[in-house]
């Protein structure tokens, strides 16, 4: 089994981000959702920017956002990917002409069963990653779980873009959420939280390597 990738999202700090790249994450997000706890200013989005230290990749997170803010953090920023978290459509999210991935709320409107999961992927076939997280009303973060059953047209999928598993993974379910699922990647935030935008590296450190210790088998 390939390793899993690992994105750590919702860094506010530098000292969290530094210890989010010295356990080995391959990925940091930069949350620009107004209404989420993890919330970064552009200024400070750049600071975390310059921090981030080689081979270390930085996403940024939308919900439903102005195409002009979207392009502003583009430029001033230079994110990686980004990642779309809300109703964005498939012509929104390409219209960028950079890498994206598109998150889906497993288990809320529209996403009830396997069969309609997949049907609303494949929209986004331009996606450089399908994201999925629990649904809840604040757009992710929850730390809610949701049934990876509903996965399971998407995992056979000839067609699936890299399948990127969230939804209120901890050092302690990661294992098994892993085995379950077996995606190409996973998203955490609240699972290595001391509170909303606060990072343990105790918990980072924890998730790291259950993870690691997942991925051997």
């Amino acid at each position: 089994m390939l390793r899993t990738r690992v994105k750590i999202c919702g860094i506010t700090r530098i000292s969290d981000l530094q210890a989010a790249a010295d356990a080995g994450a391959d990925a940091l997000g930069l949350v620009f959702y107004p209404r989420s706890s993890r919330l970064v200013t552009v200024e400070q989005a750049r600071e975390l920017r310059r921090a981030a230290p080689a081979f270390v990749s930085v996403t940024a997170l939308f919900v439903n956002a102005d195409r002009a803010f979207v392009q502003q953090v583009l430029t001033d920023v230079r994110p990686d990917v980004l990642q779309f978290h809300g109703d964005e459509t498939p012509e929104y999210c390409s219209s960028f002409d950079h890498p994206y991935m598109k998150a889906f709320r497993v288990g809320g409107p529209g996403l009830e069963d396997a069969t309609s999961v997949l049907s609303a992927c494949n929209l986004y076939s331009g996606a450089a990653a399908w994201l999925f997280d629990s649904f809840s009303p604040g757009y992710g973060g929850s730390g809610l779980t949701f049934d990876t059953a509903l996965l399971d047209e998407v995992r056979a999928s000839s067609s699936a873009r890299p399948l990127v598993l969230a939804g209120g993974l901890r050092p302690e379910n990661v294992a098994e959420a892993l085995q379950e699922v077996r995606p190409y990647g996973i998203d955490v935030s609240s699972g290595v939280e001391e509170s909303g935008g606060i990072k343990s590296p105790e918990k980072i450190t924890a998730f790291m390597k259950a993870v690691y210790r997942a991925s051997l088998f």
